[in-house]
């Protein structure tokens, strides 16, 4: 595993009805949700180390700290942009950042942990045969 600080990706987005906060039922506006920023945010920086990682690797997110800024309306483009701020042995830091057309709509940090699928999946099946019938 070669990921170094220093990596960046981006991505644009056109805002869609989906994507809205009336949508999400985080709010009544027809403008691009929070809970959307975060995925838009948490999808570029997996794009950020995909290529990076090792066969039978993948990623998951551990944490999120954004401000969501400014609304963007439905059908506004938005970018994307993810900087790697810090590589801790599995542990991934990004800065994250998203503006419209306009202006800055969000930033933040975000971190994720590189994890081995097979191991992972194990985990999951464990705790899910585990589970009680609800």
């Amino acid at each position: 595993m070669g990921i170094e600080a220093g990596l960046t990706a981006e991505l644009t987005h056109t805002v869609t009805e989906e994507d809205s906060a009336a949508s999400y039922g985080s709010g009544l506006m027809p403008v691009l949700s929070t809970p959307h920023l975060v995925a838009l945010m948490e999808r570029t920086a997996r794009k950020v180390i995909e290529p990076e990682l090792s066969e039978g690797e993948n990623n998951v997110g551990i944490r999120v700290d954004i401000q969501h800024l400014a609304a963007t309306p439905v059908g506004m483009e938005v970018r994307v942009r993810a900087e790697l701020l810090e590589v801790d042995g599995r542990r991934l830091r990004f800065r994250v950042e998203a503006w419209d057309q306009e202006e800055k709509i969000g930033e933040g940090y975000h971190e994720r942990f590189i994890i081995d699928v097979a191991r992972f999946i194990q985990g999951v099946e464990k705790k899910a045969g585990g589970a009680p019938n609800a």
